[in-house]
């Protein structure tokens, strides 16, 4: 059989056939580093939005404001929309609201203010109380140079200790947990001090009223400390025997057996109002926290003699 020709007589060529491999063809231009950067815009944006929503309302009425008029924070200091003022939360107390440092004695006020709160908050604590009738006369709560003084005070009917004894009665109890639940929400530190009669032990006695008159304030102290008052709030623990006399015509007199409780001022407000009155007076500045009364057991105080007056 005769070959097959194609065209002229020339032998039929094979098909050539081209085939391309697939692959990933190489870079993509960089369109992911478009998305990342969208992805990480968007979570910026979510975390400002989250961090907006837990601020005060101070801060984003700011915030908002620098949106409204951003030119306008340019001249915040010259009494522009914030005064002055940052918006961040202050560390440490500082700056008032024109970015001042508050005077000491705008530092006491304040101070006063918050004692005087409490007070009335304790007032309205010990009002709700079933047998308040019967203590009314018996709880002083009154402002002194050192800060809030809250005594109990025992009258002929021993309530809230009886005679000799550092164990709280129930009416007692009762008052401490109304004034720990308060005084235990304030940053201030607390002195708590025993006082007593002249009334003596028997002759020849180890215990006096030196001992008794510090157990009855660490009586205190611990039952608060159970009840809503904060661990190391309580700064001192004194006992003064009858040196203290509330009476001082009558030492044997029963009111002059009392707990006090004294919510003291911040003491670097104080260290700032005397470091501000020795400066203003060109002297040296010097600290001391004003006492309420001398040397009494506890508290890291140095212990009065047990050979003074000794009594109930």
């Amino acid at each position: 059989m005769a070959d097959q020709k194609h065209g002229d007589g020339g032998e039929q060529q094979a098909p050539i056939i081209v085939i391309k491999k697939g692959g990933h063809g190489g870079h993509h231009g960089g369109a992911w580093k478009v998305a990342y950067a969208d992805l990480v815009t968007s979570m910026m944006s979510l975390f400002i939005v989250l961090w907006l929503t837990s601020q005060k309302q101070d801060v984003k009425e700011a915030v908002a404001g620098y949106f409204r008029d951003p030119g306008a924070f340019n001249k915040a200091a010259h009494g522009g929309v914030l005064d002055g003022a940052s918006i961040l939360p202050e560390q440490g107390g500082g700056a008032g609201p024109n970015g001042t440092q508050p005077t000491p004695e705008q530092v006491r006020q304040e101070q006063e203010k918050i004692l005087e709160k409490t007070a009335e908050k304790v007032r309205e604590g010990l009002a709700g109380m079933p047998d308040f009738k019967q203590l009314e006369g018996q709880i002083e709560i009154k402002m002194t140079d050192v800060g809030l003084n809250i005594q109990l005070v025992e009258k002929s009917n021993s309530l809230f200790f009886d005679v000799g004894s550092q164990n709280l009665s129930a009416s007692a109890r009762e008052v401490m947990s109304v004034l720990a639940a308060s005084l235990g929400e304030l940053p201030n530190k607390l002195a708590i001090e025993g006082h007593t009669d002249s009334r003596p032990y028997p002759a020849g006695a180890v215990y006096t009223n030196w001992e008794l008159s510090a157990d009855r304030a660490n009586s205190a102290r611990r039952y608060m400390l159970e009840h809503g008052l904060r661990a190391g709030q309580v700064a001192e623990v004194r006992g003064f025997a009858d040196t203290r006399p509330r009476n001082p015509d009558d030492a044997s007199d029963v009111q002059n057996r009392r707990i006090s409780i004294t919510v003291l001022y911040d003491d670097a407000a104080q260290r700032a109002a005397a470091t501000a009155a020795a400066v203003a007076g060109g002297a040296a500045a010097t600290f001391a926290i004003p006492e309420s009364g001398g040397a009494g057991a506890g508290g890291g105080h140095e212990a009065a003699p047990t050979g003074h007056a000794t009594g109930h």
